[in-house]
C-alpha cells in the first residue's frame, strides 16, 4: 500500500527589520490553513522564517544581535504556530535562530526543528555548512555574516521517524540552505535510509564574491537539491524567503523533488505562496534497491583508498 504524505512547500516573501514576530506568525498561520484545506499532511517554512535575514547586516552590539534569536521554543510569540497544528493537525518545518544554554554557556545557531501534528517537536537539526565571513567587509553591497553569527551545529545530519497518519509513517531529515550544496548532506542522511528532507532557504540572487554565478542561481539551486534526492532515492522539499527584502534580491524557486530527481511541485512567486505534492514514500524504494543500492553497489573502501593515497587524509588506523 501506498505511503502518501501530502506536502506544502510554504514559502514567504520578504520579511521586513521591523515586522513582529506576531506579524510573521500570522502570515505562517494563513499558509497552514491554506495546507489544511488541500489536505497537507506538513508544510515546511525556511531557514531563518520569524525574522528578517539578519546576517546580511553588521551589529556592533550583541544585544541587538540576540533581539533575532529565539530563548525557547515555543517561545510566546511563537505559540501559536503549534497551537495551529495541534488544531489542523498540520505538522510543520520551522527554520530560526536559537539561542541555547549547554554547559553553562551561551551558544548560537541556525537552526530547524519539524513538528508533527499534536504540536511536538520531532527532531532539531543545527545548521553545519555556514557560508559567508566572519568579519565586516564594508566593502559588499550587503554583508554575509553567518560565521560571525551562528556557531557550526553540533546535532550532526540525524534521521528520525515521523507517523502523519495511516500508512503515513516514513524516515525524515533535515538540512539548512548552503547545507543543500554539499553531497555529504545527502548521502549521510541516505545512509540512514532517508525518505524525505526539509529544507529550508534565504539565497541572495548576488554572490558578492562571484558575481558571475547571479544568473545561475535559480539552475544551482534546483540542480543540487534535485541531484540529491536522484542519487539517494528521497523527496526533497526546499522552501525559500523570496523576494526583495530591504532592497537585497532574494531567489525564490522553492521546490518539491521527487526520488527520481523531477520537479513535482514549485512556487511561481516571489512572495507568500503553498506549492503542494502528494508525495508517495514507497517511491523511495525503486531508487534505494536498485541504481542507488548502497549495499550492493557502493564501494566506500575504494573512496578512501584513493584519498590515502593522495596524502588527503590520514590513513585509517588498526
Amino acid at each position: 500500500m501506498a505511503r502518501i504524505i501530502t506536502v506544502g512547500a510554504a514559502q514567504l516573501g520578504p520579511i521586513a527589520l521591523n515586522d513582529t514576530r506576531a506579524q510573521v506568525v500570522e502570515r505562517m498561520v494563513a499558509l497552514m490553513h491554506q495546507a489544511k484545506s488541500c489536505g497537507c499532511d506538513v508544510v515546511v517554512f525556511p531557514e531563518l522564517a520569524l525574522t528578517t535575514f539578519f546576517p546580511r547586516w553588521y551589529f556592533e552590539e550583541q544585544a541587538s544581535i540576540d533581539a533575532f534569536f529565539e530563548a525557547s521554543m515555543p517561545s510566546s510569540e511563537t505559540q501559536k504556530l503549534f497551537d495551529t497544528a495541534r488544531t489542523l493537525q498540520v505538522g510543520f518545518y520551522l527554520g530560526y535562530a536559537e539561542l541555547a544554554q549547554e554547559q553553562g554557556q551561551l551558544r548560537r545557531f541556525n537552526t530547524a526543528i519539524t513538528v508533527d501534528k499534536n504540536g511536538k517537536i520531532l527532531s532539531k537539526y543545527r545548521k553545519i555548512h555556514l557560508p559567508g565571513h566572519p568579519e565586516h567587509e564594508p566593502w559588499r553591497r550587503f554583508q554575509h555574516l553567518e560565521k560571525r553569527y551562528f556557531e557550526t551545529g553540533n546535532l550532526g545530519f540525524n534521521a528520525f521517524q515521523a507517523d502523519w497518519g495511516t500508512h503515513k509513517k516514513g524516515v525524515f531529515g533535515m538540512a539548512i540552505c548552503n547545507d543543500r550544496r554539499w553531497s555529504e548532506t545527502y548521502r549521510i542522511l541516505g545512509l540512514q535510509a532517508v525518505e524525505m528532507i526539509f529544507i529550508g532557504y534565504n539565497t541572495p540572487v548576488h554572490n558578492p564574491p562571484a558575481p558571475e554565478h547571479d544568473a545561475l542561481s535559480n539552475f544551482h539551486n534546483e540542480l543540487v537539491m534535485q541531484s540529491g534526492a536522484y542519487q539517494n532515492g528521497t523527496w526533497v522539499v526546499g522552501v525559500a524567503k523570496a523576494g526583495i527584502e530591504e532592497g537585497i534580491e532574494q531567489i525564490g524557486n522553492s521546490i518539491i523533488v521527487a526520488p527520481s530527481g523531477e520537479i513535482v511541485g514549485a512556487c511561481t512567486t516571489l512572495g507568500d505562496e503553498l506549492a503542494i505534492a502528494r508525495c508517495d514514500l514507497d517511491l523511495c524504494s525503486s531508487y534505494k534497491n536498485t541504481t542507488f543500492n548502497f549495499a550492493r553497489h557502493r564501494e566506500p573502501e575504494q573512496y578512501r583508498m584513493i584519498v590515502e593515497r593522495k596524502g588527503a587524509i590520514a590513513p585509517k588506523s588498526d
